[in-house]
């Protein structure tokens, strides 16, 4: 190895330590001096592949002046000083782990004990991860015999120091004749891996990606390499471009990654000054820019350095499947004496893989390319395409051209594999991973990698919309049933579940384009189902599909569902309940795709309760809409009747009601009218706040708990109630306000769990709920004080300017506020506050959070009951709650 001086002259250093009163100083200095050195060569573009060797080479060094200076070279007992793991490998990026082996013949004596022990104390005094083991050669054999990890840290050992011969006898010890077979190291491998898949969603598209461990990144590498070494003695990736394994293509597009991804890493470790793979918010703007991505618009360089990280780790998992299936063949599969199955003069099945015929298939028949898929999926019993088959598809994929596009055969072939019984999903993925479909369909291939940089959208375009057919396609299956009974009894019966499955294919595939996505989406929906010849009923379906498939979450998050004029508009878009059932199932897929927290047992009962609503008002026709005084009255007389069955006075109950309003009624079911109504009548006219809490099944709230209020009116109440509910992390999605002409107010909010899910029957929290709220409106001009939750790290880098706009409801005596603003804990007793300033009342809300954003609506008059009038105080109040929701704010405490 070359002598790099400018790093580590080590002569120079070796003079300097001996005799040296603090050697300490002396390592710590050359330590940084080296960080600083290679940290420059970084920022000025020197070959990542030598600056790792660099650090390499420099630990080496100063661990061997170490060694000696502690007199280890000498020592009476043989002794070795190892390197495994990635030092072991030679790859130490910044803030690597150092991981050492201290080999010994047999059990040391107490001195020597007490001199390792020093020697690996000094080197946690200067500030070296170090990750150490001792122990003697048989302890070796007997730890390796029996872990898969310490064999894999073993299999790549290095002798930095000390004795060779017994370096080499450990290496016969543990060798695959005596201890794990390559057969049974191959299958412990990729056990090992898809655990670590399933831990990061079995996706290369995560928000905050591990460089290492996610996966498609630096582990499948390092996975592939222990295989290898293992089974076949290859020491570097370079040795898998080989006959049988890697094309010099394939080896040349996995060593740019590799080096991308350490790039990437030795970024991270630089930035966060200490050992960090993961690609955090607060480093991916500043990762960014190091690989040149440095306009000023800081979520376009974000995006765009993410798509590229996206795509590299994309085409590492590619290639790693394929090199895996590689060594399956040669290493686990036993060479079958059953003659292939021939499918086709094309293809044909051996030893449960699909495999071409003759190597010109593809270029003699380039519909074949899509073939694949569509045999794949009518035989689910398949375990894969045989390597050397998807080897020749990726080299034959340049053939996908208009020409092809158009092709009858090519696109009866498509539309076919969306009719097949099983792998639809899972057939779509194969042809993404591979490289087909974004070349098949270009408008996806510009989606993929593609980041949505957000909180509310984990996964890239591609990813998602991939994972969106997936749950279609989960919520048939049995296993799903409890949780999404009504969409599984839906999709059972949908006529054409196909026409399902590619509008859920295109319904994002406008992203990123600019304007709105579900139109240019429709646009493009049309253009295929023109190409793909679908029928004209299906082609409109799918078109419809696309454009409206956020209406549904829409209108169940952001209007009020008690409405009877709500659900007839919405009823009236839907236009019959065919087309209510395919939204339902594509609303409900969609969420579930796009964020596995977003779906909780509230966003469940919305779209619940909106779809029976709907289908109700579809079936009493859209000419004949359920009035509201039709409904005030049913629901009133129903509660009545319970109320007086369980020994209420009528006359008590009427004169209760009769200050209450319309609204009420509206806005609340019959069930909750009665919970209502007999709490209020034993609570009296105390003047102590009442508050009762429930867990609510009851059509309208289930799946979420109802907290009721009820005490003499003050305007502050709906700020003080947020503010503790928000010190009690709970969050809050719907607030219910009525203040009844007696001058008490009856509020109601349905809340969660911060975490999204349901208090449950718990005693002692819901105890502590009715305390802590109860202090809190007998004291409601203290709130400001309770208000002390930290912003949560990911929340912090997501700041944009707070977007209120103000209207008057057409239909009903109401102003709406729709607030878009970043999250933050106490934010609706800060909308509160500027509502009491402004002398307003609120009469409903809907509490909506998108990952790092919320987009609530309140409904507001008013003292006098009246919509707001005056243009300039809506001004006035836009700006003030502008002011008060800008990201600036330091939280209130």
């Amino acid at each position: 190895m070359t002598t790099d001086l400018e790093l580590f002259d080590s002569a120079a250093f070796h003079q300097n330590l001996s005799g040296h009163e603090q050697p300490r100083v002396l390592f710590r200095q050359a330590l940084e001096h080296a960080r600083l050195v290679l940290d420059q060569r970084f920022l000025d573009g020197h070959d990542i592949n030598g600056l790792v060797q660099a650090r390499t080479s420099l630990i080496d060094q100063l661990l061997g002046q170490a060694w000696m200076h502690y007199g280890l070279e000498n020592h009476s007992t043989p002794t070795a000083l190892v390197a495994v793991g990635g030092y072991g490998r030679g790859e130490l990026h910044p803030h690597s782990d150092i991981d050492l082996l201290i080999l010994l013949q047999h059990e040391p004596n107490p001195a020597l004990v007490e001199v390792i022990s020093q020697f690996l104390t000094f080197l946690w005094d200067l500030g070296l991860e170090i990750g150490h083991s001792v122990r003697t050669l048989e302890q070796c054999s007997e730890e390796a015999a029996s872990d898969l990890s310490v064999i894999t840290n073993l299999l790549e050992s290095r002798l930095v120091l000390g004795n060779r011969p017994l370096f080499l006898q450990m290496n016969e010890a543990i060798g695959p004749l005596h201890m794990w077979s390559s057969r049974e190291f191959f299958l412990g491998k990729c056990d090992e891996q898809r655990d670590r898949h399933e831990r990061y969603n079995d996706t290369e598209y995560n928000l905050e990606p591990d460089v290492k461990s996610s996966p498609g990144g630096l582990r499948d590498l390092q996975t592939i390499m222990w295989i290898a070494r293992r089974r076949f003695g290859m020491q570097t990736l370079a040795s898998l471009e080989a006959p049988g394994f890697l094309t010099g293509g394939e080896y040349q597009l996995l060593a740019r990654s590799r080096a991308f991804l350490w790039r990437v890493r030795y970024a991270l470790h630089m930035l966060a000054g200490r050992s960090e793979d993961r690609l955090l918010l607060e480093y991916q703007a500043k990762v960014a820019g190091l690989f040149g991505f440095d306009s000023d618009d800081v979520k376009s360089n974000i995006e765009g350095f993410m798509q590229q990280y996206y795509r590299t780790v994309m085409g590492i998992a590619e290639l790693s499947d394929l090199i895996r299936q590689v060594f399956e063949e040669q290493i686990v599969r036993d060479a079958s004496h059953q003659p292939p199955q021939i499918i086709n003069e094309r293809f044909r099945i051996r030893d449960g893989y699909l495999e071409h015929i003759h190597p010109y298939v593809f270029s003699r028949t380039p519909s074949a390319m899509l073939e694949v898929f569509v045999l794949m999926a009518q035989h689910p019993e398949l375990k894969g395409v045989r390597s050397e088959t998807i080897r020749l598809l990726r080299d034959h994929r340049h053939l996908i051209d208009d020409d092809f596009r158009q092709n009858p055969d090519n696109t009866r072939l498509f539309v076919e594999l969306f009719s097949c019984a099983e792998g639809v999903h899972m057939n779509l993925r194969r042809m993404n991973r591979y490289g087909i479909l974004g070349r098949y369909l270009p408008e996806f291939g510009r989606v993929v990698g593609q980041m949505q940089h957000d909180l509310f959208h984990i996964y890239t375009v591609d990813a998602h919309t991939l994972n969106l057919v997936k749950h279609l396609r989960k919520l048939r299956h049995p296993d799903f049933a409890e949780k999404f009974a009504l969409a599984g009894a839906i999709i059972a019966r949908l006529p054409r579940p196909e026409v399902l499955y590619m509008a859920g294919l295109y319904h994002d595939i406008a992203k990123g384009r600019g304007g709105d996505h579900s139109e240019l989406g429709a646009d493009d929906a049309h253009a295929f189902a023109v190409r793909h010849q679908l029928p004209a009923e299906d082609r409109r379906l799918m078109v419809w599909l696309v454009r409206n498939h956020l209406i549904m979450s829409t209108t169940a998050q952001r209007k009020d569902l008690s409405d009877p004029d709500e659900i007839h508009n919405f009823a009236t878009l839907v236009g019959d309940q065919m087309r209510l059932d395919y939204l339902y199932v594509l609303t409900v897929a969609d969420i579930n795709a796009t964020n596995p927290k977003l779906w909780n047992s509230w966003r469940a009962q919305l779209l619940r309760q909106l779809y029976s609503e709907t289908r109700r008002a579809l079936r009493r026709g859209l000419a004949n809409p359920l009035e509201r005084e039709e409904l005030i009255e049913t629901r009133q007389s129903t509660a009545l009747s319970w109320l007086c069955s369980d020994g209420a006075c009528n006359s008590a109950v009427q004169a209760l009601w009769a200050n209450l309003g319309d609204d009420y009624f509206l806005r609340h079911g019959t069930g909750d009218i009665v919970w209502h109504t007999a709490a209020m009548l034993e609570h009296g006219n105390s003047s102590d706040p009442l508050v009762l809490v429930r867990e609510s099944n009851q059509r309208g709230f289930a799946g979420g708990t109802q907290i009721f209020t009820y005490a003499p009116n003050r305007q502050d109440f709906f700020a003080a109630t947020t503010a503790a509910l928000a010190q009690l992390n709970l969050s809050v999605y719907e607030a219910k306000i009525t203040t009844s002409s007696s001058q008490f107010t009856i509020d109601s909010y349905i809340v969660l769990e911060a975490d999204g899910g349901r208090i449950g029957n718990d005693p002692k929290r819901i105890q502590t709920i009715q305390q802590r709220l109860s202090e809190a409106l007998r004291n409601p001009e203290h709130y400001p004080d309770i208000i002390q939750r930290h912003i949560p790290r990911q929340l912090k880098h997501f700041t944009f300017a707070p977007v209120v706009n103000i209207h008057n409801d057409a239909q009903r005596p109401y102003t709406v506020v729709e607030v878009m603003a970043p999250d933050r804990p106490g934010l609706l007793a800060r909308i509160g506050k500027v509502f009491i300033d402004f002398g307003l009342s609120l009469v409903n809300a809907k509490i909506i959070t998108q990952g790092e954003r919320i987009e609530d609506v309140f409904f507001i008059t008013d003292s006098n009951g009246q919509p707001l009038s005056d243009p300039q105080q809506c001004q006035q109040l836009q700006e003030a709650l502008t002011a008060q929701l800008s990201p600036g704010l330091t939280p209130r405490t």
